[in-house]
């Protein structure tokens, strides 16, 4: 079946790609991505701090707290290190599903996303604003529902801007997920000027985004048990060497634990 990449329109993975230095992208993405990045000049700084933040989550979540069974939600085109890698490098047994909603997404992951012989991965094709589609797809349900389940939710909510729809994808993720299961987050922060202006470039694009102070991502955090050190930038979340200046980096985040 022939796939719609829709190319005429920016997509917030395939600006992510190029900023990256990808080459999974087109000319509207790159003619957005450079309009954003005239108003935020350190964001491909900032992505890689996130991707960075990334790897040393999906370490913490798998050696430290003992989880096997992972959901990222909004994977964005594969750009080592992927969850996968870091996860199934602790145990090759783990399984990871990863989620998203652009056809060229779609397309790479089942290409590049492979698993260990030991563990699995899974690409599935959803919207976050659906969270029942995702928890009743066979991808997800294939996962032992008893154990915990560590969601990802990186660089994705600020593109959920509003505060009530975010708390209610939230709540449904984690609602049948077991004690210890894991919740991580990272969005752009409204603590930092050029994190604001580049939300407003990609609004103007078309693509609506919402910074958030460190008190509106700790809520979304709202009935878990925070993990040191909180919700801070994601270059000040666990560092494992040097990390850039912070006003270079515009995401914020933390992982909580379900009671």
């Amino acid at each position: 079946m022939a796939v719609d990449l829709n190319t005429c329109l920016p997509h917030s993975a395939r600006i992510y790609d190029f900023l990256l230095g990808g080459k999974d992208n087109f000319d509207a993405d790159r003619r957005a991505a450079a309009e954003i990045v005239a108003h935020s000049p350190s964001l491909p700084i900032s992505m890689r701090a996130n991707r960075d933040y990334l790897a040393r989550a999906g370490r913490f979540l798998a050696a430290d707290l003992g989880i096997r069974q992972f959901l990222d939600i909004g994977t964005g085109l594969p750009t080592a290190p992927n969850l996968h890698e870091v996860v199934q490098g602790v145990d090759p047994a783990s399984r990871v599903v990863y989620v998203d909603n652009d056809p060229i997404v779609l397309v790479h992951a089942r290409a590049l996303l492979t698993s260990s012989s030991h563990g699995s991965t899974a690409y599935l094709d959803a919207d976050l604003r659906d969270p029942a589609a995702v928890l009743s797809s066979p991808e997800v349900r294939a996962f032992d529902f008893s154990r915990p389940i560590a969601i990802s939710l990186l660089a994705i909510l600020q593109f959920i801007t509003d505060d009530a729809e975010a708390y209610r994808i939230i709540d449904a993720l984690l609602e049948p997920l077991a004690p210890g299961s894991a919740l991580a987050i990272s969005t752009v922060t409204a603590h930092n000027e050029q994190a604001v202006l580049g939300a407003k470039a990609y609004t103007a694009r078309g693509i609506p985004a919402r910074p958030r102070t460190d008190d509106e991502v700790r809520r979304l955090f709202r009935d878990l048990d925070l993990v040191d050190p909180g919700v801070t930038l994601v270059s000040r979340w666990r560092p494992a060497g040097p990390t850039p200046d912070d006003f270079h980096v515009q995401m914020s985040g933390g992982i909580a634990v379900k009671r």
